[in-house]
């Protein structure tokens, strides 16, 4: 059968999302549709038909991603991909994928990025892990600070309406430091990230907000919901952290600090937390975090020349690279990578090349998560010139792990 890859008209959106979610044996009501339709881009929704049957589908969110050195770089945000088991293995994907590429490159963004359901299906596309995230399972009676410091500022809960003014200063104040934030508008706050809808509470209870102010400023805030668990009339409640942002350390711990003093908590859990959690080094008994790591961003290098340009680089020098894209064979190639100043210059080239490497390892190194050097512990890339490794992760190297802190 013949499956054509197309946009979707606006009046048949809810059928669009219906189908991709039956693509994950999952319900779609109209509830669900109502509240989350405002953050779908119907210009960038493309479905995968079947004559005029909708077999599945996927759209982009339109991001600006942090990069190292600061700049925010255009990127495509694939999401809500699906298609019906019916019409597996029949090219679906493959269309879908190149439709999408193709409308990233029409508009100019260097990037595309998603979180994967699972990552074999999007390597063979030149995704590479970019970042990590990770996920923490504390016992609040065992969760103490190494520092007896005072408590410094005050915390208080606030409204939904307060938290739509006071958090997205403090999370753009981190948005260009640190590779792998993305841009999120006022619908994205509103919908994604601050509203409490009751069938996304999955056996929680309603969300809070807490602001931490210092000096009458707002410096931190924490998005939590708890799940009661009163077996045996003790208390056995979890605290799980949806977010938690801070300008500084002393902003963090005093974050942390409300969060470990909520009363009838038994577990306090996390998720998509960077790889660095700073708690470990906050507490006393750092193995009772339970850090648990896990793939976070997966990012795939649209164009190259566009990508290598935006991002800063920690060393000067001169490298030419030997890119593998087995998907998109006219955006690999050879390129000459040249940077001075922490700025690059990239050209394609006919020199002979220092390192090979696939689109998927490109898209591995591209934000910092990971080095050329680990890569190779991995039997990724080639090394073709002495110490051409070592000289890349030089110039590559960002002082700031990259971290993505939402899923999409």
């Amino acid at each position: 059968m013949t499956i054509e890859i197309r946009r979707v008209p606006t009046p048949d959106l809810q059928h669009w999302a219906e189908s991709v979610s039956f693509a994950g044996s999952e319900e779609l009501g109209d509830e669900i549709w109502r509240d989350v339709a405002p953050t779908i881009e119907p210009e960038r929704t493309l479905g995968a038909y079947d004559g005029d049957q909708i077999v599945g589908g996927g759209s982009i969110f339109t991001f600006d991603v942090t990069v190292p050195g600061g700049a925010a770089v255009p990127s495509a945000g694939i999401t809500w991909i699906g298609i019906m088991p019916t019409h597996r293995r029949q090219g679906a994907l493959r269309a879908l994928m190149t439709s999408m590429i193709a409308d990233a490159r029409q508009r100019g963004e260097p990037l595309a990025v998603l979180w994967a359901s699972e990552g074999s299906i999007y390597q063979r596309f030149g995704y590479g892990l970019s970042t990590l995230a990770s996920s923490i399972d504390l016992e609040r009676d065992r969760a103490n600070f190494i520092s007896a410091a005072e408590p410094v500022g005050s915390t208080r809960l606030v409204t939904v309406e307060q938290a739509r003014e006071l958090f997205p200063p403090i999370f753009e104040a981190l948005r260009p430091e640190i590779p792998g934030f993305y841009s999120r508008h006022d619908t994205w706050w509103r919908i994604e990230v601050l509203a409490d809808f009751k069938w996304g509470r999955r056996g929680f209870d309603k969300k809070f907000y807490a602001l931490h102010e210092r000096d009458g400023r707002p410096d931190a805030y924490a998005l939590y919901r708890v799940r009661h668990d009163w077996a045996n009339s003790v208390p056995g409640s979890e605290l799980s952290v949806q977010e938690i942002m801070a300008v500084d350390g002393t902003a963090l711990r005093e974050m942390w600090r409300y969060i470990l003093g909520v009363d009838l908590i038994k577990r306090i859990t996390t998720r998509s937390g960077s790889v660095d959690e700073p708690l470990m080094l906050m507490m006393s008994e750092p193995r009772r975090v339970n850090l648990r790591v896990r793939d976070g961003l997966w990012l795939r290098v649209v164009d190259v020349v566009g990508a290598l340009e935006r991002r800063g680089y920690a060393a000067d020098g001169s490298i030419v690279l030997d890119i593998n894209d087995a998907f998109l064979p006219d955006a690999g190639g050879r390129f000459r990578l040249t940077t001075s100043a922490g700025r690059a210059t990239v050209e394609r080239t006919d020199a002979d090349a220092d390192l090979a490497l696939d689109a998927a390892d490109l898209g591995a190194i591209y934000l910092g998560g990971h080095t050329l050097r680990e890569l190779a512990r991995a039997g990724r890339t080639h090394e073709l010139t002495a110490d051409a490794r070592a000289r890349a992760d030089a110039m590559l190297e960002t002082p700031t792990r990259p971290w993505c802190p939402e899923v999409f």
